[in-house]
């Protein structure tokens, strides 16, 4: 267990986390709280309108996406989240106040959910990197993989405490609550002691840095493949507020509160897979393409649920998948990039992530209103199968990745040499002498080229 959490023997990530985590659940009731507000009050059940909320919280990553990596590599990252996550509680306050005074309209909520998404463009790629500043060395894995647990938890947890509170106190006292998570960010900044914060080559001024992080990628296939992978998922299949909402009102015809307990059960599959994914000390491929297949079969099961209740448990398994696809993109994108572009890449691969909801939202959402919630979590379950197909592609032709039958007729999944190769009879002893040299020779090409 201590391997687990073996970050937190940290001062300053300690604080950093706990104040984090309250900040992103906060920011998760906020949003959760919106979707439910434009679905069953600003509207008649119109997914379309929900998708389009998401559409305007998440768009602006990726249209500022050039400045808002390069403001992650060049400003005190400290600072910026100071700033960032003050102008966020604002937001979230002033809203709280249309809503409980009862002045909200559609129009004045996509304002806010387009303001939002322009500071959260900017908090996002700063917050990402700024988990490498406060460890060092050995730590900065595991930390990196703890802070996407902690991200990716509360994109679970934070819907479903919201779910329970709308149902006790309405949307307009969730907003108050999630405007007060924001000080607890704060506070855990003001206690992180800059003095303890790793030195990092801030980008130069000058042309070019603004694409740096494109030409960088450019180089990296092993990159570009996670994000081909996450652009999929990201787009058509992580719409968790269309699904459970809708299946919730529409398939089951359910109550805010039932809706709340769907996204408490998925939680339980989030924690879960936070703290498998916290347990690995390297993150690989192989991980992210079994995760993208669990995906694709969760949801598929999801789809097909007769009862609420089979829905219920489904969502745990769905829950554990998507947070393990996510966390362990995350951790191998961040990793495996040069500290001095990590902001940039990182401001790639949330604009990637969260950058094609604007598309897939309003698509999922117009599937729903069109041939119901469950067709909208099948579009989910192929963008799982399309991730996979992705992955299994590049392993096959670019790592040379073969499964394959040892002598003792056991498959595994191993590196394959192009050469020809004479196969001995099987069981003989040249036949077991030729499986270990294939192994040894897998572990060397996989320590020497990208996590698999």
């Amino acid at each position: 267990m201590s391997a687990m959490f073996r970050s937190l023997s940290g001062r300053n990530y300690r604080i950093w986390f706990a104040g984090a985590l309250v900040s992103n659940i906060g920011t998760w009731m906020q949003r959760t709280a919106q979707d439910w507000l434009v679905l069953t009050q600003l509207t008649h059940d119109d997914a379309v309108a929900v998708g389009v909320t998401m559409a305007l919280q998440f768009g602006p990553q990726l249209v500022l996406l050039p400045w808002t990596g390069l403001v992650a590599d060049r400003f005190d990252r400290r600072r910026m989240l100071m700033l960032t996550q003050g102008l966020m509680g604002l937001l979230g306050l002033g809203l709280a106040v249309m809503v409980l005074t009862d002045t909200a309209t559609l129009w004045s909520l996509y304002g806010f959910a387009l303001a939002l998404g322009v500071v959260a463009a900017f908090d996002t790629p700063v917050r990402q990197a700024f988990v490498s500043d406060v460890v060092t060395g050995e730590q900065v894995s595991n930390a990196v993989a703890l802070n996407s647990a902690s991200f990716n938890a509360a994109r679970l947890i934070g819907p479903a405490v919201a779910g329970v509170l709308i149902a006790a106190i309405g949307s307009g006292w969730v907003f108050v609550i999630n405007a007060g998570s924001f000080l607890a960010v704060l506070i855990a900044l003001r206690f992180v002691d800059p003095e303890q914060l790793a030195d990092r080559a801030r980008a130069p001024r000058g042309k070019g840095q603004l694409i740096a992080g494109f030409r960088y990628v450019r180089t990296r296939p092993d990159i570009i493949v996670v994000l081909c992978m996450i652009f999929v998922v990201g787009t058509f299949g992580v719409n968790f507020a269309i699904f459970t909402s809708t299946m919730a009102r529409v398939e089951f015809h359910r109550g805010a509160g039932e809706f709340g307990l769907l996204n408490s059960v998925m939680a339980v599959g989030s924690v879960l897979g936070a703290l498998l994914s916290a347990r690995r000390e390297v993150p690989r491929m192989r991980t992210l393409t079994i995760a993208a297949g669990g995906f694709g079969l969760a949801c598929t099961a999801a789809a097909f649920a007769p009862t609420y209740w089979t829905f219920a448990i489904l969502l745990a398994f769905l829950g554990l998948a998507s947070l393990t696809f996510m966390t362990t993109a995350n951790a191998l994108v961040q990793t495996t990039t040069e500290p001095a572009m990590r902001g940039r890449v990182m401001a790639l691969y949330m604009a990637v992530f969260a950058g094609g909801t604007p598309l897939g939202a309003p698509i999922v959402g117009a599937v729903a209103d069109a041939w119901g919630p469950r067709w909208a979590i099948g579009v989910g379950a192929l963008s799982g199968f399309v991730a996979l197909a992705i992955a299994l592609v590049w392993l096959v032709r670019f790592q040379h990745v073969r499964l394959r039958y040892d002598a003792d007729n056991r498959l595994h999944l191993a590196v394959t040499r192009s050469l020809p190769v004479v196969v001995p009879a099987p069981g003989s002893r040249a036949a077991r002498a030729a499986v270990r040299r294939d192994l040894q020779h897998d572990e060397a090409v996989v320590e020497r080229s990208s996590p698999v």
